[in-house]
């Protein structure tokens, strides 16, 4: 660091003789005299002791004089160190209001005021200049050593005041820019946190899709067998109860030739109820049919929702039947809460990872039906294309987003429900699918009115141009 050197000095006295005798005491030997002492050191071989550096001293002989010298050094970037000023100046200024106005525009000017022993006091003085720290006082008369003392002093003073302050600046950058460094590093390690919690959030939700197709594959295997036998046992049972009913017509027929069989036939039949069951049966196979066969479209539902069946790998995809699934699968959750309305448009296949989207579909509807009032809501599903692009929305009639919370839905984390109600995982994941998929989600939302998110993907027919594309 440059050392900062200062020896430049003001005088302010209104009498020419001081001037004089401070200049004798302060500045050095002429340059012919220093020519005469390096001649005598050539020629006798004596060694001239170094003198101190010199003081470069300025004079001014009123206080008004004295302010414009320092105004014109701070302008030139060369201050005045300290400055030696008389008390009693007429018909201007006196020492102590000088003072005063060299101060306000050079605080760190160190000064000494010179003045007789019957022209004031030391507390007169502290009276209007708190100060002590930059001001001393030289008694008149004072000698040659007291004066260069004071002078060295106090330029040493200012020197290594002016030193301290450019190391604290010094200082207190290094300490800003550490500190900067540690705010990046910091905000670095917070954001490769958020990183790795969503990349784990995410690889949390790819093993419960796996456990959900595992399981849908469990399910499916399971239950698909049983139910295949109890078709197949159906359909003969019905041929069976059709024989049956047509060998009891038979009977009833024959027994008309006798009347004592007759009427033991027509008891028997009030008391088994035969009309009953001929019309209650094939009703009761019905139902069970119709059951069955909800049972076997929930499961194909379930895989067509975890696309168990298939790889998970980009592939063309029609959109409505994963709606279709995904609504299937959440119709419990949703069905109390609201009444959901389908209303397709004209849309191409998609190359998609088609589970992903599902569970896009799914999270928008929960949140949806979750979003509805004491009273039973609407929800409607839309799609339709707009050029290169397919659009999913679906939209409610629940309560709405507020304006203030509406820029933090799709943080990971961040969720308005109470506390194991909602994880805050279901929007932000949902965007990351649909940014992975090189597609958008916007909401539009008013508290009282309800919400509209709008999914947007791109309507590629190719998945080879697509796959290419795709971030790992």
């Amino acid at each position: 660091m440059t050392t900062i050197k200062n020896r430049r000095i003001l005088l302010v006295d209104d009498m020419s003789t001081i001037h004089d005798d401070f200049r004798k005491i302060l500045v050095p030997q002429s340059s012919s005299k220093s020519a005469l002492d390096a001649a005598r050191s050539a020629l006798f071989g004596e060694d001239i002791k170094p003198v101190a550096a010199p003081f470069e001293l300025d004079s001014a002989y009123q206080g008004a004089e004295g302010l414009a010298k320092v105004q014109e050094s701070l302008r030139t970037d060369q201050p005045y160190a300290m400055a030696f000023i008389d008390m009693r100046m007429p018909p201007g200024w006196d020492g102590v209001e000088t003072i005063e106005r060299l101060w306000e525009v050079d605080p760190r000017l160190q000064v000494v005021i010179c003045t007789a022993y019957s022209d004031t006091s030391w507390e007169e003085v502290l009276e209007r200049l708190d100060a002590r720290d930059r001001l001393l006082i030289l008694k008149k008369p004072f000698d040659n050593i007291e004066v260069r003392q004071l002078a060295n002093a106090l330029t040493a003073k200012w020197q290594m005041t002016q030193q301290l302050a450019l190391q604290i600046d010094h200082l207190e950058d290094a300490v800003e820019e550490r500190t900067s460094k540690l705010t990046q590093a910091n905000e670095a390690l917070h954001a490769e946190i958020t990183e790795r919690k969503n990349l784990e959030t995410q690889l949390v939700q790819s093993e419960k899709l796996a456990s959900i197709g595992q399981l849908a594959a469990g399910v499916a295997h399971e239950i698909n067998n049983p139910i295949g036998y109890i078709f197949s046992n159906f359909g003969t049972l019905e041929d069976y109860l059709d024989n049956l009913f047509q060998m009891l017509a038979a009977y009833e027929t024959a027994a008309m030739a006798s009347p004592e069989v007759a009427n033991n036939l027509h008891a028997m039949r009030q008391k088994l109820q035969i009309e009953f069951l001929k019309e209650d049966v094939p009703g009761l196979m019905r139902e069970s049919l119709e059951g069955i066969s909800r049972v076997r479209q929930i499961v194909q539902d379930l895989k067509d929702f975890s696309r168990v069946d298939a790889v998970q790998e980009w592939q063309p995809a029609d959109i409505h039947q994963g709606i279709d699934s995904t609504l299937n699968i959440v119709s419990s959750e949703v069905r109390f809460k609201a009444e959901v309305v389908k209303e397709y448009g004209e849309i191409p296949e998609v190359c998609c990872l088609p589970s992903q989207i599902n569970q896009v579909v799914m999270n928008l509807v929960v949140n949806a039906a979750h979003a509805m009032g004491p009273e039973r809501g609407r929800i409607v599903v839309r799609t339709g294309s707009d050029g290169d692009e397919v659009w999913i929305e679906v939209c409610d009639n629940g309560s709405g987003i507020p304006k203030d919370i509406l820029p933090r839905i799709f943080d990971p984390f961040f969720t308005t429900k109470p506390i194991g109600k909602g994880t805050g995982l279901g929007l932000s994941l949902s965007y990351g699918i649909i940014q992975k998929h090189h597609g958008s989600i916007v909401v539009d939302s008013e508290v009282g009115r309800g919400s509209t998110f709008r999914v947007t993907l791109p309507a590629r027919q190719c998945m080879a141009d697509f796959v290419d594309t795709v971030p790992a």
